[in-house]
């Protein structure tokens, strides 16, 4: 009897940002799932408006037979990027392994491919870092750069990740009463928010302070300090 194969995809969103979440997104879908998708103009999350995305997140909620979100705190990356011998890399690889676990979980014996969007430029010792981590070594990766934009599985785990924290965004957003922007160090609105709002905020650890953006922040903020006084 013929294994049934089956295909997960998992990619990141918000690695970037100086303000907010990491979200590590996955998906699990079998042949007839990644056909619907392709129908449905599944792709990249980069390259869908807004309200594209949260309508194509749902059918592909509707659609995988799994789907798996994982909210990384700032808290937790800074942890990460100040732990001796650790770092984004490292916590990211972690993090999606447990993506993967969870997904393969119930599909014990059955064949699996999975598609994983590599955040390292040094993709064959990061492919072993995340390797280190997977449960079920029977699963055949393939772990690319650009895998959100050339993979369907991979595309859709974008989606879900990207939709995922721009919610987490907004209600941040709600909870403090201001527009603090995309939370990119590049935005304009975030740096006015930054350079308004830092002290006000810092207590509810909404910023990565290990990001140089932050660092920067502070040195010029006690370099005022000093002249002021």
């Amino acid at each position: 009897m013929t294994k049934e194969e089956f295909f997960i995809g998992v990619d990141d969103a918000g690695r970037g940002p100086v303000i907010g979440p990491m979200v590590i997104g996955g998906v699990l879908l079998d042949e007839l799932a990644a056909k619907e998708f392709k129908k449905i103009g599944v792709t990249d999350s980069k390259q869908l408006l807004p309200g594209t995305r949260e309508k194509l997140a749902k059918e592909i909620k509707n659609l995988s037979l799994g789907v798996e979100a994982i909210i990384i705190s700032p808290e937790e990356i800074d942890n990460a990027v100040q732990t001796p011998g650790f770092n984004l890399n490292k916590l990211e690889a972690m993090k999606m392994a447990e993506v993967i676990n969870r997904l393969s979980e119930a599909r014990e014996g059955d064949k699996i491919t999975v598609y994983v969007d590599c955040p390292s430029v040094n993709i064959a010792a990061w492919k072993n870092v995340l390797l280190s981590f997977v449960k079920r070594k029977d699963m055949i990766f393939k772990v690319e750069h650009k895998c959100d934009v050339n993979h369907i599985e991979c595309s859709a785990a974008s989606i879900v990740a990207k939709v995922t924290r721009d919610g987490e965004i907004e209600k941040l957003k709600a909870e403090i009463k201001e527009d603090f922007g995309s939370g990119y160090p590049a935005d304009p609105v975030t740096k006015k928010f930054l350079k308004n709002n830092r002290e006000k905020y810092r207590h509810l650890k909404i910023f990565r302070e290990s990001w140089q953006t932050m660092k920067n922040h502070d040195s010029n903020h006690e370099e005022k300090q000093k002249k002021l006084f």
